[in-house]
């Protein structure tokens, strides 16, 4: 397989924990709990990303006018052709330290209304495109300690080729990241630039339809080192050496799948021999919804499960218990798939859903059909349009943003949402306390390869197995977590010290 565990500093976030069996009793007891982190971040997060200093970038766009939060005196930004504020005094963008729950105001210039990500190699996020001044735009966020004072910068030197306004990033083995398709750009280009600069990606012209859905394309990076790009509802295997085609799988049924139809998609944890990789595509918004704006059209509720290295692949369908647009798929370092955020009726875009989906579900993919879905407990909040979900180092899932508004607006059915909320899975619930892995020692480095030891401490002794899995920080907007990656090690039996 391509990993990336010879680079020093990409946020891989190690997460070891002992497999047992449950039962679920009760439906009134449902599994996973709900905190408040913060009542009022001040800005609504369209994107959002995880550190390797354990802090957060929460994103959203440059022209939507004041946000709740204040930038630092003295760093304003101007903006001659901005239409609500020419001089803008507000931030759009925030540093959150989840252990702290404080926040930092962080300064943004240019527009980066759904935008795309993906972090670099050296642990840098790399913030690609958007609107109106930021089209072309390439940033980068270095990020430092929670009391330091690392702040977006707009690169001067490079931009995009083409413009890219929900487009989808995607590291790759050599550690170059490729930035694929968008509204209007039907090429794929890379960072940093290649030769050949944007390269004609027609796969993108035949899947778009009279609603587009082939916006911000789910792209998963094979363990042969080819890319699975899915867009509306078909699939390719692409080779980004050559720029070439490999394999056209089979249309997926149950209608568009992506932006502004979108459900999600994860890749499934990889492990064994690592040559396999499983693809899940969930949910979406029936045809036609977009274009007719009807905010009461069921959403779907199925679900297609794809080996993409078979050589014979197939869809698997299944039924979520819960029709779903705009939910998040979280690779959870158990290896299952938390599906959460989202409304059961309507459509992506502004005031165009309803019926908010407040029941996360978890997808045990290790079970037979028919059998993979669990309902949770369910939250109070609801995530729409521009809501995120992330996976933080500790094991919560980090909840934020929703703004289904072209501007801040709070005196509606479905406000613009400025609190950030966590989840916790039931591996983190109290009765599983004595059997929770605290992880005393690691390695700083680890080069590709290479083994290593990890001392861990537990209440009771160990009687089930002891899993080790590493997990990336992907770069969360509209639905997909692009670059997600969860890799289960192969580990030898565990030893008391």
């Amino acid at each position: 397989m391509e990993f990336f565990g010879s680079q020093k500093w990409l946020p891989l976030f190690i997460y070891a924990f002992v497999i047992t069996k449950c039962t679920l009793l009760a439906i009134a007891d449902l599994p996973g709990t709900w905190e408040l982190l913060v009542p009022d971040a001040g800005v609504a997060s369209m994107h959002t990303a995880v550190t390797r200093f354990n802090t957060v970038v929460l994103l959203d766009r440059t022209n939507i006018g004041p946000s709740r939060r204040m930038l630092r005196k003295g760093h304003c930004r101007f903006d001659k052709n901005e239409q609500i504020l020419k001089r803008d005094c507000y931030a759009h963008s925030i540093l959150f330290d989840f252990q702290t729950n404080q926040i930092r105001p962080l300064m943004i210039q240019t527009d980066t209304w759904c935008s795309s990500g993906q972090f670099l190699p050296d642990g840098t996020l790399l913030q690609t495109g958007g609107d109106l001044d930021g089209y072309k735009k390439i940033r980068k966020f270095n990020p430092c300690e929670a009391t330091g004072s690392c702040d977006w910068e707009e690169l001067q030197d490079v931009e995009l080729v083409n413009g890219r306004w929900y487009s989808t990033n995607q590291i790759l083995p050599d550690g170059t990241v490729i930035i694929v398709g968008g509204k209007g750009a039907n090429t794929v280009e890379y960072y940093p630039p290649r030769k050949n600069g944007a390269v004609s990606f027609p796969f993108l012209i035949d899947v778009e339809d009279n609603q587009m859905d082939n916006l911000y394309p789910y792209v998963h990076l094979l363990p042969n080192g080819h890319l699975f790009i899915f867009a509306n509802n078909k699939a390719v295997l692409y080779d980004h050496d050559t720029n070439k085609i490999l394999q056209n799988y089979p249309p997926l049924d149950g209608g568009p799948r992506n932006y502004p139809s979108a459900g999600s998609s994860a890749m499934l944890a990889l492990d064994g021999d690592f040559s396999t990789a499983v693809i899940v595509v969930c949910g979406g918004a029936q045809y036609g919804a977009f274009i007719d704006r009807r905010t009461d059209t069921p959403a779907h509720g199925s679900c297609g499960r794809i080996v993409a290295t078979s050589d014979r692949p197939g869809w698997e369908m299944e039924d979520m218990p819960f029709g779903r647009i705009m939910g998040d798929m979280v690779m959870l370092p158990t290896g299952e798939v938390l599906i959460i955020n989202g409304a059961q009726a309507g459509t992506q875009g502004f005031e165009l859903a309803s019926n908010p989906c407040l029941y996360p579900v978890l997808y045990r993919s290790d079970q037979p059909v028919g059998l993979r879905f669990m309902t949770l407990t369910p939250g109070t909040v609801a995530r729409l349009y521009h809501s995120t979900a992330n996976l933080l180092p500790d094991g919560r899932v980090l909840l934020a943003g929703s703004n289904p508004h072209y501007f801040y607006k709070f005196n509606a059915e479905y406000p613009t949402e400025l609190r950030i909320e966590a989840f916790s899975p039931e591996y983190l619930s109290s009765d599983r306390a004595n059997l929770r892995p605290a992880i005393e020692e690691i390695p700083e480095t680890v080069r590709y390869g290479e083994a290593f030891d990890v001392f861990v401490s537990v209440p009771l002794s160990v009687v089930g197995i002891l899993e080790v899995n590493l997990g990336n920080a992907p770069f969360a907007t509209h639905s997909f977590s692009q670059g997600q990656r969860l890799v289960k090690l192969t580990v030898t039996p565990s030893v008391p010290d």
